[in-house]
Order: C-alpha cells, then structure tokens, then sequence
C-alpha cells in the first residue's frame, strides 16, 4: 500500500492525453465541417453540387434523429477507450466520403449517419466518463482542462480548412486531410488512455481513502426518468446546447447572407470568428471548471446559460462595415459556449453519481444532439419565413 501510494498520479497523464483525443475526435471535425456548406451550395459549374441551404442543413439532424436509441442502448455496455477508437474510425470514413461525393443527396445523408455514430461514440460521454473516474475533488478543474482540447484541436482545423480548401486540394482534399487527422486518436486511446485507476494500481484523486469509498451502484434508466431534477437538466441543455447548435450550424451561411459574398472574405470572416470562439471558451470552461469546484453548480449553470442568451444576438450586427462586432460576438458566444458543454456532465455526476453518469449522458448527449441539429432547421424555416413575408 505504502509502494502505490508513492507512485506519481497518473490521471494528469489520463487528462493531457483525453485533452487530445477529445480535440481530435470532436473539436476538430465537429467545428469545421460548416466551413464547407457554401461550397456544397455552390452551382455544379462553380464545382458545388447545386443543393439549397436546407438540404445542405437536413442531413446532420436526420442522423441524430435516428441515432437517438444508440446511446442509451449500448454506451455503458462498452469500455470507453473502445468507443473511442471505433467512434474515431466511423468520422474518418464518414469525411472521406464527403470527399468523394458526387452530387447525390442519399450519398450526403448517409454518411451524415456513419459521422453522427463516430461522434456519439468517441465523443463527450466516453471522455466525461473516463475523467469522472479518476477525478473527484479535482473534477471541475480536470473536466474543463479535457474540454480546453475540443477548443485548441477545433481551432487549428479552422485554421486549416482555409489554406487547404483554397489549394491545389480543393475543397474536397481539405475534407480527407481533416477526416485523416482525427485518427491521430488512435496511439493516444491505445497506449495512454486508460478506462479506470484500478488498471494502474491507483486510486481517484491519487487518495487511497478513495478505494474505500463506496460508490453508489449504476440508477437505471427507469430511475432517472422518474427523478425531476434529470428532466430539468434535459429540457435546460436540450434549450442550451439547441441555441448554441442553430449559431455553430449556420454562422458561416448567416455572414454570407450579411454581405460577405466574396469567397476569400468569407472564408477569412469565418475563419477569425471560428478560432475566436474556441479561444475564449478555453477561458469559459477553465473559469467556470475553476467556479464549479468552489460554489454550488446549479448557479454557475445559470450564469453560464444567461451569457448565451444574452451574446447569441449580436451577431446579427457583423457586417462588412462593422467588422468589430465579430470580436464582441466570437469572444462573448465563446466563452459561454465553452462552459455549458462542460457543465452538463459535472451537473449529472453530481446529481446521479459517478457510476450513473454513462447511463445519465447516453440519455443527455442524444438529446441534446436532436436540439443542436434540429434547432438550426427551425431557425432556418423561421428566417425564410421572415424574408418570405418582407418581400411580400
């Protein structure tokens, strides 16, 4: 005992390595697979493949809509880091087949499916599951440093989309090149993740008084649904990550239709806003990880959620002749962004405990996912609306 209690704490290693993997898996593939709407909509002379702005926006919700069953029903019978090598491998596939699309809408919808099942099992629930393991007293802090990876990981592909898509490349290259990096998970799950302390001879929180501890087992699903303090933190992150969701999905379109029509312009416009959202949501979720551990979650969620509502609208003031409305809005946005994803996990550990949060997120995570994919539609079917009747 004395030995194991000297060894140094392998859960920061855990934590730097989940930072990456989380990056790669979710941030880099989620935040930049909107930069290439507007060339999806592009006529077939300019190289596009014609579709209109609600087609191009249908396929990841009619994913998410028929995925729904998959998390209850199989996360928590899997081990973490296997998740995440299959989920790792499922957006590869899925972006390498965006790369060779030829124009069919059944194709685009298809791999929407293979790209909604790699991010539902190599996303949020296998990471937050892994760190709820090995963190107790420290959660907050270590859920937000893993979360910080999903902002560093998603900037560089803003980053590269750029140069990428306007190479010799082309826009279809840039999409393999980004589906190829997220394999890049594979030595880090493989060699350096792993699923509990016990596989290392440790403890959670390096405490050995934590082996003694004993968790409560795993609340069915049947309980969960039973408790009302489970419905509000559905409806409360469905709502949350909803709005967040109708911003990440349509930013790009939204600047274009505000007078950034040149390509270059736009994709630069994008490229500036995307990275500065990222950045400031490291800040947001170091902070509010930091706030989490020293005062009662619920408040920090409610600040958090308030901050969204209040920045969402500014970005409607980004224009051409008021490019300083970008950095308002992308720094704002951010850094509430930033907290909400992280919270949500910690809120349900918390409230339902660690050996429940699998079960708890495989409920959350889809559908939070139907509100960030089918939210974006219904502000979309709003704004046509709206230009119908003005033009009426």
């Amino acid at each position: 005992m004395g030995f194991m209690e000297k060894k140094p704490f392998y859960g920061w290693w855990i934590t730097v390595a989940a930072f990456c993997t989380f990056g790669i898996a979710v941030g880099l593939p989620y935040y930049n697979i909107t930069f290439f709407y507007d060339y999806f909509e592009k006529p077939v002379a300019e190289g596009g493949f014609g579709w209109t702005r609600d087609k191009i926006v249908l396929g990841f919700p009619i994913a998410a809509l028929f995925t729904l069953w998959i998390g209850p029903l199989l996360i928590h019978r899997f081990s973490p880091r296997k998740l995440i090598l299959f989920g790792t491998a499922m957006t590869f596939l899925a972006f390498a087949g965006w790369s060779q699309m030829s124009g069919q809408l059944s194709v685009y919808f298809t791999l929407w499916f293979v790209y909604t099942l790699g991010y539902i099992f190599s996303g949020p629930i296998p990471h937050q599951v892994i760190i709820s393991r090995w963190f107790r007293r420290m959660r907050g802090r270590a859920m937000g440093v893993t979360y910080v990876g999903v902002a560093v990981f998603g900037s560089l592909g803003s980053l590269l989309a750029k140069p990428l898509a306007e190479s010799a490349l082309g826009f279809r290259g840039a999409l393999f090149v980004l589906g190829a990096i997220v394999l890049l998970a594979w030595p880090l799950a493989i060699f350096v993740l792993r699923d509990r302390p016990e596989e290392k001879g440790q403890y959670a929180d390096n405490d050995p008084d934590a082996g003694t501890v004993q968790l409560a087992p795993p609340a069915s699903i049947r309980f969960l649904l039973s408790r009302p303090a489970f419905w509000l933190l559905v409806i409360g992150s469905l709502c949350s990550i909803g709005a967040i969701g109708s911003i990440n999905q349509h930013m790009k379109l939204v600047f274009k239709d505000q007078g950034f029509v040149d390509q270059e312009q736009l994709n630069s416009v994008w490229r500036n806003a995307s990275v500065l959202i990222l950045w400031s949501s490291i800040a947001g979720r170091l902070v509010m990880g930091w706030l989490a551990d020293k005062f009662p979650k619920k408040y920090v969620m409610f600040a958090t959620y308030a901050m969204v509502a209040a920045t969402i609208p500014l970005m409607l003031l980004v224009r051409p002749e008021q490019g300083h409305f970008l950095y308002v809005f992308a720094v704002m946005f951010g850094f509430g962004m930033g907290a909400d994803y992280m919270l949500i996990p910690l809120m349900a550990a918390e409230q339902f405990g660690v050996n429940s949060l699998a079960r708890a997120m495989a409920i959350i995570l889809p559908t939070d996912t139907i509100g960030q994919t089918w939210f974006p539609i219904s502000s979309l079917c709003s704004a046509n609306t709206t230009a119908t009747m003005t033009m009426l």
